[in-house]
C-alpha cells in the first residue's frame, strides 16, 4: 500500500499531462486514456485516503466520457 501512495501519483501526473497534450492535438483517444486515468485516481485516492479529491475523480470522469461521446461521433 506505501508503493501506491509513493509511486502512483508520479504515474498519474504524467498520463494527465499526456492526456491533455493529446486532447490539444484533437486526438479522440486523449478521453479514453482520461478515463482509464479517472479510475487510476480512484485508486489512489481510496489507497491515500484523499477524499477530498473525490468529487473532481467524479467530475472529471463524467466530462471525459462526455467528451469521449462527442468526440467519437466525427
Amino acid at each position: 500500500m506505501d508503493a501506491i501512495k509513493s509511486y502512483l501519483p508520479w504515474f498519474l501526473s504524467s498520463v494527465t499531462i499526456y492526456m491533455t497534450i493529446l486532447a490539444g492535438n484533437k486526438s479522440r483517444h486523449a478521453w479514453l486514456i482520461g478515463l482509464c486515468n479517472q479510475a487510476l485516481w480512484l485508486t489512489w485516492i481510496i489507497a491515500s485516503a484523499s477524499w477530498g479529491l473525490l468529487p473532481g475523480c467524479f467530475a472529471l470522469t463524467i466530462v471525459y466520457a462526455r467528451n469521449h461521446l462527442k468526440w467519437s461521433k466525427r
